[in-house]
């Protein structure tokens, strides 16, 4: 058994992680009407290989309309449940666990991929919705405010997707309710100006975030865990605080949600995000410790004895990688050999690698 507490296996729920080093989602624009190709086999897979504990799938919309751009995934049809699977079982072939991460990007949806810009399509855009009638800048297309039957399909949306989650083999599913999308928009009281039961205090603005969790969980086996994305800070004065991600914390964790994912920011085209190695730890450190939920550090997350002295002194309960991993995709096996740890390579490199 290593010493290291990066390589330390992690149980949650029934599932249990072999080491703590879990691949963040990220969005890779390459998908056709939500369809994965072979370009998602080869990126996942190549870090399946890379001896990751986790691997989560990319934000991958609950309904068409719920995509950031035409190029993300999709869960909104029983098609899209067979290229899941063979990925899925790819990754399953590695001895790692898989992940999807299932969101809708509300008022940030129908924009152009990063590559050519990112901002609103001109062409072939579609309705955004939202839980107020604001837009993420005041130049672009004003959002449809979600009334509560719209809100109500929408939850059978996520309902319908954790369940072809399910039949695609999925040991995980992550919530997003970060970075400024559709679930951490009706957080943020700088987003959500309702006034109905959805919006107002503290009480009304996580109302859909819990439905969400409830909904998902309703449906996701006892067994198999459920983790929730959230942008623990809106950096913005008047925004969504740590405070609140403590509270939101307490509450998802009777609601049936394993871990918290601690991202932050992204709701706010001018929040001042004072990026730094291991930066958002902090917001992983007092879910932890004062809401007493599992968390998880991301952002920022480079080197092996960083990750391994987040936990180490009991910061967060997995460590989230993501630009590393595309850098190297054979980051964990670098951590481990950093770590003095032995490596565990596929078999086709070990044998390799004897000579």
């Amino acid at each position: 058994m290593s010493e290291a507490a990066l390589f330390q296996p992690f149980q949650t729920r029934g599932v249990t992680l072999p080491n703590r080093i879990v691949m963040s989602p990220m969005c890779q624009y390459s998908a056709i009407d939500g369809f994965v190709n072979d370009w998602h086999l080869i990126h996942l897979g190549a870090r399946a290989a890379g001896g990751v504990g986790l691997i989560i799938v990319e934000a991958t919309g609950v309904e068409p309309r719920g995509r950031i751009t035409p190029g993300c995934l999709g869960l909104w049809s029983d098609e899209h449940v067979p290229g899941l699977r063979r990925i899925v079982d790819f990754i399953h072939g590695q001895g790692v666990k898989a992940g999807i991460q299932i969101g809708h990007a509300g008022r940030k949806a129908s924009c152009a991929v990063p590559w050519q810009g990112g901002l609103p399509l001109t062409e072939g855009a579609w309705q955004t919705v939202a839980p107020s009638p604001i837009p993420f800048r005041p130049d672009e297309p004003m959002p449809h405010e979600l009334t509560r039957g719209e809100i109500a399909e929408t939850l059978l949306l996520f309902v319908a997707a954790a369940r072809r989650a399910l039949a695609a083999g999925f040991d995980l599913i992550e919530i997003h309710g970060a970075h400024g999308y559709l679930i951490s928009e009706f957080l943020s009281p700088i987003v959500n100006q309702r006034s109905d039961e959805y919006g107002g205090p503290f009480e009304g603005r996580v109302r859909f975030a819990l439905e969400t969790a409830d909904a998902v969980r309703s449906v996701w086996p006892a067994e198999l865990p459920l983790w929730f994305r959230v942008s623990a800070t809106d950096w913005v004065p008047g925004g969504w605080s740590g405070d609140d991600t403590v509270a939101l914390a307490q509450l998802l964790g009777d609601h049936g949600v394993d871990l918290l994912d601690c991202s932050s920011g992204a709701v706010t085209p001018d929040a001042q995000i004072p990026y730094a190695p291991g930066f958002q730890v902090p917001f992983a450190e007092r879910v932890k410790r004062e809401a007493g939920v599992a968390s998880g550090a991301v952002g920022g997350i480079k080197e092996a004895a960083q990750a391994e002295a987040i936990l180490a002194e009991g910061r967060a309960d997995v460590v989230l990688v993501g630009r590393e991993l595309l850098r190297n995709p054979h980051w964990a096996v670098r951590a481990a050999q950093e770590l003095g740890v032995k490596p565990r390579w596929p078999q086709q490199y070990a044998w390799a690698l004897q000579r």
